[in-house]
């Protein structure tokens, strides 16, 4: 099994979400998040946000979740070292169809079962449009930091920690810990690259609940300018998305962000100017609150906020009778 360390080599590339709720999707992400629409029919949708082809897909299921996240590698020798580790620890790879890559933009990719049940595929060379995207915001930050970042529920965030570290050199940036209902959320987060963190796992400390439906809690974007995040905080309260929590701004990324309500019922986060990793002068720290200022509830009623957090309850006492998949 290879030593060698390709951290800084791995970026998010793609993600596929499955909804019935397609109409409610393509409002969402073209006239509220102002995604470029690159393909849309009645079972998919396909966005852009930079020069790849693909970088956001909906298509049509009725698991109103995440179910696939891609990730780029920079070379063959890199997805030859990761083929090696999932190898060493007996989990099995799928190779995509011809079909399957040209549906997600990329030229092939390799998929393995990951934690939590999320399908991670593996791609080195996507494929580009040939014209600049026609997006709302000034601009999406991606390129070498990737597509954006995740943050994961988990009962078993050990094994999930292990799974990001093991195959991809995952480095872990800091951690929070964060009052909430009663309980304590510890987060954990976890970088490929220069952005602050890729994957973000949070757990609830002593008895491990997960009070979230989906396998994400929510998908984080970056957009250039802070006027761009005023305007799609405008545009999306305009047209009557919910707003779990207003904008505020982190502690560790320093990144100035708002989260509102996905149709399929994860949050999506977007956000401005998160600082990236120095690797010669970083170091981890711990910090007891998600945000510094802000990220207040929207003004949801509070029989709407009385509702939720029973329902986040009861899936968290469900959750206890079901086991977490994770591939190690």
């Amino acid at each position: 099994m290879s030593a060698v360390d390709i951290f800084g080599s791995v970026n998010m590339g793609y993600v596929i979400v499955d909804s019935l709720r397609l109409d409610d999707w393509r409002r969402f992400l073209k006239q509220g998040l102002g995604l470029h629409e690159a393909a849309a029919d009645d079972r998919a949708l396909a966005f852009r946000v930079d020069a790849h082809a693909r970088r956001f897909i909906v298509r049509r299921g009725d698991a109103e979740d995440v179910t696939v996240s891609g990730w780029q590698v920079r070379d063959a020798a890199t997805l030859a070292i990761i083929r090696e580790r999932l190898a060493a620890r007996d989990i099995p790879v799928e190779t995509g169809s011809a079909e399957e890559a040209a549906f997600r933009g990329v030229k092939s990719f390799i998929r393995v079962r990951g934690p939590k049940d999320m399908a991670i595929e593996i791609f080195t060379d996507a494929l580009l449009a040939d014209a600049p995207p026609r997006v709302l915001p000034s601009g999406f930050v991606t390129g070498e930091s990737g597509l954006g970042h995740f943050a994961i529920t988990s009962k078993r965030p050990e094994k999930m920690l292990r799974f990001w570290q093991e195959i991809f050199d995952a480095r872990l940036s800091d951690r929070i810990a964060q009052p909430m209902a009663g309980i304590i959320l510890d987060i954990s987060f976890l970088r490929l690259n220069e952005r602050h963190h890729s994957i973000a796992v949070a757990t609830t400390r002593g008895l491990r609940l997960d009070p979230i439906r989906t396998r994400v809690q929510h998908m984080n974007l970056l957009v250039e300018t802070l006027e761009d995040l005023s305007a799609a905080f405008e545009r999306l309260t305009d047209l009557g998305y919910a707003m779990p929590h207003e904008i505020g701004q982190h502690p560790n990324d320093r990144e100035v962000s708002f989260y509102v309500l996905s149709p399929s019922g994860f949050e999506i986060e977007l956000g401005w100017n998160a600082l990236r990793v120095d690797e010669a002068t970083w170091k981890q720290g711990s910090y007891n609150a998600i945000s510094v200022w802000g990220h207040k509830p929207g003004r949801n009623s509070s029989i709407d906020k009385l509702l939720l957090n029973l329902g986040n309850f009861r899936r968290g006492l469900g959750s206890l009778l079901n086991a977490e998949y994770s591939p190690f």
